[in-house]
């Protein structure tokens, strides 16, 4: 009797915290969103360890560009269930294409979570190369073979991004980047500009470019707001670069924006009443020229661009920072970029950026 009190009696202990905090987060919509990113941090803080632990043991058992998958599955079979989403692919046959560059829409932290659903094996991802100093994550990583870039010197971002390309062939593998550069969580299915620091490293390697869009799941998780449900995962047919030249990628990029875009809004839920994207606003107004004695002809107005038209012009904003572009993968000095989200940089490409969700329109 006293050794099953020994063991009992802390199990208990240890459990009544949980229990209380799974009451507080299912009474209040507020207490479950911290408690559900506490725990989601805390997955990813353990699951880092693991990473470390992987990362050496499979490093000498020579598998060393297996270690994201494991980690990623192993990240993703304990998340789901802490904080209650399911993911669901459809196309995950796609994902066996290697080598291949890999990318997906960027919403928030959130990410990491279908990330661990799909990532392929022998794969590596590229980074910003402030998270080679984070505690624990840096060290995975870099154990894991992940490509860092200095996004604050675009000399040596090219050549990061260059060489990747030549790594991929050489180890057979492929690179997961988030071509938006930044997140872009918003009531409503929609994805910035691309950059093309991924599609110069596909057409540079010549292997093709694999897209993969997570549904919008602001209805789940946003600033105030994470619950429980299934997320669909789409997985596109490979796009092929043979042939092409780095002049090719600002077209490329486009295509394959239009591509995610519009698989995007395929498997997404519609946006919340009130919440759908505003039209855009005509370039002038439309108001009638009234007519004036003068025998010199009044300056014709601009003729309103049409949103379709409005969206192609943000399309090629991605353009701007490239002047010319040599049949080598070589980017100019990139023009700096705001957004809500702060300054970006042309070579933000396939960052892993992680942080709070954005506040709701």
């Amino acid at each position: 009797m006293s050794l099953l009190a020994t063991i009992v009696k802390p199990l208990v202990y240890f459990s009544l915290p949980f229990f209380a905090l799974k009451t507080l987060a299912d009474a209040n919509p507020v207490a479950r969103y911290y408690v559900r990113i506490g725990l989601y941090l805390s997955t990813l803080g353990v699951c880092s360890i693991w990473g470390v632990i992987c990362s050496i043991g499979m490093g000498l058992a020579g598998r060393r560009f297996d270690v994201f998958y494991v980690v990623a599955r192993s990240f993703y079979h304990l998340a789901s269930r802490v904080v209650g989403i399911r993911l669901v692919v459809e196309g995950e046959e796609y994902l066996e294409t290697r080598p291949s560059v890999l990318v997906g829409n960027h919403q928030s932290m959130l990410d990491i979570l279908y990330l661990g659903r799909i990532f392929p094996h022998r794969a590596s991802i590229m980074a910003k190369k402030e998270l080679q100093w984070s505690p624990l994550l840096g060290q995975f990583m870099t154990l894991a073979g992940a490509v860092f870039v200095d996004r604050g010197n675009n000399a040596r971002a090219v050549r990061s991004l260059t060489a990747a390309g030549e790594i991929m062939k050489e180890r057979h593998s492929s690179l997961w980047l988030f071509p938006e550069g930044t997140r872009s969580m918003r009531p409503y299915p929609d994805m910035l500009p691309f950059k093309k620091g991924a599609f110069h490293t596909a057409i540079q390697a010549q292997v093709p470019i694999v897209p993969v869009v997570c549904e919008n799941y602001w209805r789940l998780y946003r600033q105030g707001v994470f619950e429980s449900g299934t997320l669909k995962v789409k997985v596109l047919p490979p796009v092929p670069t043979t042939g092409l030249i780095a002049a090719d990628a600002g077209a490329l990029a486009i295509r394959v924006h239009d591509m995610m875009v519009e698989a995007l809004r395929e498997i997404s839920a519609p946006p919340p009443p009130g919440m759908e994207p505003k039209s855009a606003e005509p370039a002038v107004t439309t108001s009638p020229i009234p007519t004036v004695a003068s025998p010199t002809p009044a300056p014709a107005e601009p003729t309103p661009k049409e949103p379709e038209q409005l969206r192609a012009d943000s399309r090629a904003s991605t353009n701007t920072s490239e002047n010319s572009v040599s049949s080598s993968p070589v980017l100019s000095h990139s023009k700096m970029e705001g957004s809500e989200y702060g300054t970006e940089t042309e070579e933000d490409d396939g960052m892993v950026l992680v942080g709070r969700p954005s506040q709701g329109r």
